[in-house]
C-alpha cells in the first residue's frame, strides 16, 4: 500500500483510491476558496487536476489564499498550486492555463467534474452553462466575503436563501433554462457593519482567514465524495 493513502484505504478502500486516482477535476478560480479545494483534491489522491488562474499572488492574499506563502508573492497562481500539488503527490498529472474563463485554451469536456470558485457571476453562469450542455458535473462556490461566520452547506441553489450573488444567479440561470445548480452556500449573511473596498472599479470585501477554506473544504469533499460513488 503507498504510504500516503494508508490513512484514506481505511476509509474508502483499495477501489476507493484506484477509483480518485483515475479522476479528472478541473478547478476554476485559484483564490481563498480554490486553493482549498486543490489543497483537499491533492491529498486525497485525485490523479489528474486541471488549473485555472490568470493572477499572480499578492501580500494581500496572505490572510486566507493557501497559496499565498511569503515564498510565493509575485508567481501565477497556477503554478504555484503546480508546485503544491507536486509536493503533495509527484505523482498527480497537473493542466495549467494562465487565463480567465472562458477561454478557448480549456476543454471542460475532458475533466469529470468541475470546481467553479470564479468571483464574476457573468463567468459563472457561462461555466454552469457550457457544463450542462457538455454533461460535465459542477459544483460552484457562493460568496464567501464580510463573512465571519463559517456555517456552509451543499445546496441547490434554488432552494438557497439570504445570498445576493445566489439571487442575482437564480434570475439568469432561470433565463437560460438550467434547473438545478449544486452549490456550497452560507444562510448566515454578510457581517452587518462590514466594509467594501472599492479598488480598479471593484468592490472588494472583507475576509479572514477561515472562511474561504471551510467552503473550499465543503466543496472539494462534495467532490470526492461524488467521485466515488462513480
Amino acid at each position: 500500500m503507498d504510504s500516503m493513502y494508508t490513512r484514506t484505504q481505511m476509509l474508502i478502500k483499495e477501489e476507493g483510491i484506484e477509483k480518485l486516482k483515475a479522476s479528472k477535476v478541473l478547478v476554476i478560480g485559484l483564490g481563498g476558496v480554490g486553493g482549498y479545494v486543490v489543497e483537499a483534491l491533492a491529498r486525497a489522491g485525485v490523479g489528474h487536476i486541471g488549473l485555472v488562474d490568470n493572477d499572480t499572488l499578492k501580500e494581500s492574499n496572505l490572510n486566507r489564499q493557501i497559496l499565498a506563502t511569503t515564498s510565493t508573492i509575485g508567481m501565477f497562481k497556477t503554478d504555484a498550486a503546480k508546485d503544491r500539488i507536486l509536493s503533495i503527490n509527484p505523482n498527480c498529472k497537473i493542466d495549467t492555463y494562465v487565463c480567465t474563463y472562458p477561454s478557448s485554451e480549456i476543454d471542460i469536456s475532458k475533466y469529470d467534474y468541475i470546481a467553479d470558485a470564479i468571483d464574476t457571476i457573468t463567468s459563472k453562469i457561462a461555466l454552469v452553462k457550457e457544463a450542462d450542455e457538455k454533461g460535465v458535473r459542477i459544483i460552484s462556490s457562493l460568496s464567501t466575503g464580510n463573512r465571519i461566520e463559517g456555517t456552509y452547506y451543499v445546496k441547490d441553489i434554488y432552494k438557497t436563501e439570504n445570498c445576493p450573488m445566489a439571487k442575482v444567479m437564480r434570475k439568469k440561470l432561470k433565463e437560460i433554462g438550467i434547473k438545478k445548480l449544486k452549490v456550497v452556500w452560507s444562510p448566515d449573511g454578510a457581517m452587518e457593519g462590514s466594509e467594501t473596498l472599492e479598488e480598479g472599479g471593484r468592490h472588494i470585501p472583507g475576509s479572514i482567514s477561515y472562511i474561504p477554506g471551510i467552503a473550499g473544504l465543503t466543496i472539494a469533499g462534495e467532490i470526492i465524495r461524488d467521485l466515488l460513488k462513480g
